[in-house]
């Protein structure tokens, strides 16, 4: 019996003085796709130069999808990851793509299956189970919409009604770590410190939610700020960006926080969801002594 031949083809260019490997890539989902993408993408950052083209296709549930899915696959070669829970789609995708000679993966087998054997429980073959409308579903909805009305010292009167409440000064990544942790199911309300500015006296009241101090170095948030006024077409000579003033508002809030015990992070090399990761942790320790 002779060997498959593969056929993907794995293009490399030069970018600048980086040579790239170019590949494509199939992301196969019964549900939104969101574990594939996330999966794929912590494992192609421990890659350099890769330039892969996503192909992501989600809500698949029958057959007749599948058909056009591995029609693509066969135009566009490339590593199929799958997580579909039906075994008839499972196996119709698998040889498909065995008879195109090109790999494909389903990537929470392992876990399925060593959870099923520490467990002692059989796998529920239901497609999109972690989506479905529970209790957790709508705890995200309302942190979602109780973050929107509490951006950037809004309505601070109900700060108390928070899990976690984010002081800084601008452009230190509130907004954002914000809404990233609303969508994690935290409540979390944002205030701006700017020394010129009284912040609001609830947020020196609070007997429930955590407050967490953002910061990050002055010549960094010099160049976010201005690039942010470019953004905007307005001019960049002004206090907003004056690294000597920026250090002052830096200054300023570090003291504040340091003043009034609240734990403080330097947000200058961590990603959005790194910062969360730390604020969840402090939230976590919080929400036990308080209990």
């Amino acid at each position: 019996m002779g060997h498959v031949i593969p056929v993907i083809h794995i293009t490399h260019r030069q970018s600048g003085a980086q040579f790239m490997t170019e590949i494509h890539l199939h992301l196969v989902s019964d549900s939104t796709g969101e574990t594939l993408q996330s999966i794929t993408k912590a494992a192609l950052v421990q890659f350099e130069g890769v330039a892969p083209t996503e192909h992501i296709w989600t809500l698949t549930r029958t057959v007749r999808q599948l058909d056009d899915i591995l029609d693509s696959i066969k135009q566009k070669p490339g590593l199929v990851l799958y997580t579909l829970v039906n075994e008839e789609m499972r196996d119709v995708l698998e040889m498909g793509c065995k008879g195109l000679a090109v790999p494909c993966i389903s990537i929470l087998d392992p876990v399925l299956v060593a959870l099923s054997s520490f467990l002692g429980q059989e796998i529920k073959q239901l497609p999109g189970r972690q989506h479905k409308l529970d209790q957790n579903y709508f705890r995200r909805i309302e942190a979602l919409n109780f973050t929107m009305a509490h951006d950037d010292g809004q309505m601070p009167e109900g700060l108390n009604d928070a899990q976690i409440v984010l002081v800084g000064v601008s452009r230190t990544s509130k907004t954002p770590t914000s809404f990233y942790l609303a969508h994690r199911g935290y409540k979390t309300a944002n205030v701006p410190i700017v020394p010129s500015i009284p912040l609001p006296s609830e947020l020196f009241a609070l007997n429930n939610p955590i407050v967490v101090g953002l910061t990050t170095s002055p010549e960094r948030l010099s160049e976010i700020r201005k690039n942010r006024l470019l953004s905007l077409n307005e001019t960049v000579e002004t206090d907003y960006v004056d690294r000597e003033r920026i250090k002052e508002e830096v200054i300023f809030a570090r003291k504040m926080c340091t003043r009034e015990g609240w734990p403080l992070i330097d947000v200058s090399r961590r990603s959005v969801e790194e910062t969360a990761a730390q604020i969840i942790t402090l939230y976590n320790r919080h929400h036990e002594k308080v209990i």
